[in-house]
């Protein structure tokens, strides 16, 4: 209830007596800010800076940030930049470093993001090290306090600030990298220098795979695997994800050997790395030792059970080794972590074609992905319509399924049911008119005349030239006694022979060229009338003479029509007695016993 909060906020700090007006002024601008009202935010901002005395440092220093941050928002980067310089030079802190690169990043500033990232480096953690974690000597009674406090709430709250800024400073680096030089890879170069220097070392380690990792999404294969390859006399963590890389770059260029070997220098490096076994045990299943393959993705799912290359590909060993339900299963709980993956999904369908198609039908009681039932229609003979139905509610843009939908109400004659697919694929696609001319149908075959009527109007509204909607209105107001058939008479009278005018105007130009390709120019007086001729017709052609559509005299308007979903299928027929037109006893003379008394 922000209102209300405000109004009531509004009213305490109008009391010149309150003395804590500047701390309520940063609870509304706290308010603007999640109204995204970032103008009056920051004024409140400022107003609570004016009022919060010098001696309350850190509150003032969370304010400047907040402000810098609601600049960032408007996109007033310098006035950003100012805000968080100040807080830089006077109480640095990882956000606010953070948020600083971003700014210069903004505005292109190659020079300042350098000398902003060596100041995110320098931000004093004010954490202890693993130092005091090390027992000096063997005493029992300092073992047992140092295995005390290893994982206590102080010392997790030391690595959460450790981690934070370790994410800041890569980010950052990744970020920075491509910015600051002529080529990403000496901008990764630098940043791995600069945090070479400072107490980050490890993480120099890190960027250099990053700076690998990034050679590969720029299908540079050859610079991303001679940086990996420096890692291979690192230390064991480090030396494992190098390997691990290097072993699935080649795996992807069929080099199998290589592969198996980075693969064993990866899991020897790190045994507990699932990465590495994965990568083992995709060697091991390249060269058909499924059972071996299985056993390598099983350990490296007990050493991270969220490893869901490694559930992948265990199914599939599983599926190679025909164990359908264990694949099944595999499959099932990938589907449950993936949610709408297309290779997850395509492969429970494969499992439970192999199963059979009562099974396969049970598919669609875990399945959202649309696009199964397209996959799989040239396989499966034995298709439903729950199973389109389906497909429709989870992706009701599928124009495939649609159409399918469509014409199956059709055909078991629903054609109520049908419009509403078919309004669908109008909405979809706006410019094809078959959709609009396929909704008029329905409502013709299902005795709705008028709405017929009106929905053609509304489609020769949008597509006065087109003859098929032309020829359903004539129909239509002939059959229903309408005034209006005469007008649509002579406006499919007009389209038609503007049609047959293009047409005549097209073939003439075919012909023409192919005459005087044979024969080269003609005389000049024939040239001349031919000329004229076509000058004629051209005026006479022109949508303001009546001369094309009296010419044609007392032609008979051809109102002949194909019906674009077909012929009509007959209903079946009832038992209903014909009507008479003549009475059957009229000749006959009634008793007096037949009369009514």
């Amino acid at each position: 209830m922000y209102a209300e909060a405000l109004n009531t906020y509004q009213v305490i700090v109008k009391n010149k007596m309150f003395s804590n007006g500047g701390r309520l002024k940063v609870n509304m601008a706290n308010i603007y800010l999640k109204q995204r009202n970032y103008s009056k935010a920051i004024k409140f901002y400022r107003m609570a800076l004016d009022q919060i005395p010098n001696v309350h440092k850190e509150m003032r220093i969370k304010i400047m940030q907040n402000i810098g941050v609601a600049f960032i928002k408007t996109g007033q980067y310098t006035d950003g930049i100012s805000s968080f310089e100040h807080i830089m030079s006077t109480s640095p802190n990882l956000k606010a470093g953070f948020n600083l690169i971003l700014c210069y990043f903004a505005i292109g500033d190659r020079e300042q993001m350098k000398k902003a990232f060596q100041k995110l480096i320098t931000v004093p953690l004010e954490i202890d090290y693993d130092d005091k974690y090390i027992s000096p000597n063997d005493d029992p009674h300092t073992n047992l306090l140092i295995e005390a406090i290893k994982n206590d709430q102080l010392r997790q709250m030391e690595r959460e600030r450790k981690g934070m800024a370790e994410k800041y400073i890569m980010t950052a680096a990744k970020l920075i990298a491509p910015a600051i030089e002529t080529s990403f890879a000496i901008g990764y170069d630098w940043c791995v220098e600069v945090v070479k220097a400072s107490h980050y070392v490890e993480l120099a380690n890190d960027l250099e795979i990053n700076k690998a990792i990034t050679y590969l999404r720029q299908k540079d294969f050859y610079q991303a695997v001679e940086t990996l390859k420096m890692f291979e006399k690192k230390d064991s963590r480090v030396k494992s994800a190098a390997a691990t890389n290097l072993s699935f770059l080649y795996y992807l260029e069929n080099e199998l050997a290589q592969a198996a070997n980075y693969a064993d220098l990866a899991v020897n490096s790190d045994r507990y790395n699932p990465s590495a076994l994965t990568n083992k045990g995709n060697t091991v299943f390249a060269n058909g030792d499924y059972e071996k393959a299985a056993e390598f993705y099983k350990e490296a799912l007990r050493n991270d059970s969220s490893c869901t290359e490694a559930l992948y590909n265990i199914g599939l060993t599983y599926k190679k080794l025909n164990r359908i339900d264990e694949a099944l299963d595999c499959f099932l709980k990938l589907q449950a972590i993936l949610r709408n993956s297309a290779q997850v999904l395509y492969q429970i369908a494969s499992l439970y074609l192999l199963l059979g198609p009562d099974d396969y039908l049970a598919i669609w009681t875990v399945s959202s992905d649309p696009t199964l039932p397209m996959l799989f229609i040239t396989k499966i003979m034995f298709l439903s319509p729950s199973l389109f139905c389906q497909s429709y509610r989870y992706f009701p843009s599928n124009i495939e399924v649609i159409e399918w939908l469509g014409a199956y109400y059709i055909d078991t004659q629903f054609c109520e049911k049908a419009i509403q697919y078919f309004e669908r694929a109008a909405l979809i696609q706006p410019t094809q008119v078959k959709w609009q001319l396929m909704v008029a149908s329905c409502y013709r075959r299902s005795g709705n005349y008028q709405k017929a009527l009106d929905t053609y109007k509304e489609i020769h509204r949008k597509f006065p030239e087109n003859v098929e909607c032309l020829r359903f209105l004539v129909r239509l107001c002939t059959d229903m006694g309408l005034k209006e058939v005469q007008e649509y008479v002579t406006k499919l009278k007009r389209v038609e022979k503007l049609k047959e005018i293009r047409e005549q105007r097209v073939k003439s130009g075919r012909d023409g060229s192919a005459r005087s390709r044979r024969e080269g120019s003609g005389s000049g007086d024939s040239g001349g009338s031919a000329k004229g001729e076509r000058l004629s017709a051209k005026l006479r052609a022109l949508p303001g003479t009546n001369e094309p559509y009296e010419s044609s005299g007392n032609k008979e308007i051809d109102a002949s029509y194909v019906d674009p979903l077909g012929p009509q299928t007959e209903r079946p027929k009832t038992a209903a007695r014909k009507r008479m037109d003549e009475d059957e006893f009229a000749d006959e003379e009634l008793g007096e016993d037949l009369l009514p008394e």
